[in-house]
């Protein structure tokens, strides 16, 4: 195969816990025999709350074909290039297991939201013996459980530059490193509405920082769909799978089912990341855009593409600049299933 195949999960493959009919259809002609995969598949999604494996098996089990956990890409997975910050003192907010996401990852030294709350319940700074390390980054996974806690505690460590036991003070802008997964305004679970995802949590962390010191909150990086780094590193893990499977031909095409291709960042946020990924430039990525998730899962499916742009309301982050030929998708299908069977037939691929 000269093509892969990019898999959004929420919407396209489950809602909620409960897997898309369609979905198991389409697995069947995506796999041999023995289970084995005829092209090379991840599947991507902005979820952040537990560790790949997990995710892997849950997919195995909602599915019905074997998936390991190189096959899976969460939102926070691109972390792993950030090297430079894995021996450094983290501060981790998000929901799960994320002390262990976050040394899965290559963080030598998290400390979890929970942890600073406990070694700070009067903000005391004056017992050396109490106080954790010096916090130098804070890394968002995605949605925390209590948000008020979790906004109050993250604007304390970037106000104080990583002592938040601190007065606040002016000097710390620009504030220490923060590295966000999952933009994600809304997603879809079983409710018949979309609901808040992280990328509403960011909107509240933006909206308070800015409201108390007047400048805006910077990202070091900002990694998740549709951002150009999580499509650059579902590539790499494309191109690992054809390596690791022998086969020849070069990787073209990718196909991201259910999501747009990447938007264009702000030109402030750094790109030295870019460097890890100098070999993985398939020549296109095309998106088609399926209608069981966020998308009008209720009216027809449009004859053209360029009928359905989305609102003109924008909903990507603050960062991204909108741009109508992006959001466009490709195609337009009522489902996975029938994804699958346009992409065989615009591939001439025939298992």
């Amino acid at each position: 195969p000269s093509f892969g195949f990019l898999f959004d999960i929420d919407g396209v493959l489950v809602r909620g816990k409960t897997p898309i009919p369609a979905a198991k259809t389409a697995f069947q002609k995506l796999v041999n025999s023995q289970g084995q995969f005829l092209v090379p598949v991840v599947f991507v999604t902005n979820a952040g709350n537990c560790l790949r494996q997990k995710k892997a098996d849950q997919l195995s089990h909602l599915l019905g074909v074997p998936i390991s956990q190189d096959q899976v890409m969460m939102s926070h997975s691109p972390l792993r290039v950030f090297k430079r910050y894995h021996d450094k003192c983290v501060l981790v907010s998000g929901q799960g297991p994320v002390l262990d996401i976050a040394q899965d990852l290559g963080f030598c030294q998290p400390i979890t939201i929970e942890t600073l709350r406990e070694k700070h319940p009067l903000l005391d700074v004056v017992d050396h013996d109490r106080r954790p390390n010096i916090l130098v980054t804070v890394v968002l996974f995605g949605e925390p459980v209590r948000w008020e806690t979790n906004l109050q505690l993250i604007i304390d460590v970037l106000l104080t530059s990583g002592y938040p036991g601190n007065p606040y003070h002016r000097e710390s802008y620009p504030h220490i490193p923060v590295l966000a997964c999952n933009m994600d305004l809304m997603w879809v679970a079983e409710a018949q509405s979309p609901r808040f995802g992280h990328g509403t949590f960011m909107v509240c962390l933006e909206n308070i920082y800015k409201k108390i010191t007047g400048k805006d909150l910077k990202y070091e990086a900002l990694m998740g769909k549709p951002s150009k780094l999580t499509y650059q590193y579902a590539e790499y893990l494309i191109r690992a799978q054809a390596a690791g499977r022998q086969w020849k031909q070069p990787i073209q095409t990718l196909y991201a089912v259910g999501g747009s291709a990447a938007l264009s960042q702000d030109e402030e946020i750094d790109n030295s990341w870019e460097d890890e990924f100098a070999l993985a430039a398939a020549a296109h990525c095309r998106s088609v855009l399926v209608c069981t998730g966020v998308y009008n899962p209720h009216t027809e499916v449009p004859l053209d593409p360029r009928e359905s742009v989305t609102e003109t309301v924008f909903h990507g982050h603050r960062d991204f600049r909108f741009d109508p030929g992006l959001v466009e998708p490709d195609h337009i299908v009522p489902d996975v299933d029938a994804a699958v069977d346009l992409v065989f037939q615009l591939e001439n691929f025939a298992p």
